[in-house]
């Protein structure tokens, strides 16, 4: 099993979740982050550190929120790895919660 990096992260890019990560498996976007899904070991670590509620274990994703699994493994092999955190955009306070953001998600 993963974990699965959500509609919610884009635009919002918190990342509490980087800096517990001990197998360094996420992937920083221009406005979203990834899990690599071969990385992963899945031990809970990220899922309770995200602020926004973005990242959920792939046998639990939000209905509609299911293509983020692929999504998420396919972004992985193109991002570079993250692992410190950093700040999130000035404007991620404005987009935290807000439906339909996949059309602007940024590759």
């Amino acid at each position: 099993m993963t974990f699965v990096v959500t509609e919610n992260c884009i635009k919002c890019k918190e990342m509490d979740c980087v800096e517990v990560c001990p197998v360094d498996c996420f992937h920083e976007g221009p406005n979203f982050l990834a899990i690599d899904p071969d990385e992963c070991i899945d031990c809970t670590l990220c899922e309770p550190e995200c602020p926004i509620e973005a990242i959920f274990s792939e046998e639990e994703l939000p209905a509609g929120q299911e293509n983020f699994k692929q999504l998420n493994a396919e972004l992985a092999k193109l991002w570079p790895v993250i692992t410190e955190k950093k700040d999130p955009p000035a404007d991620h306070e404005e987009w935290r919660g807000k439906p339909d953001k996949l059309k602007l998600l940024e590759r």
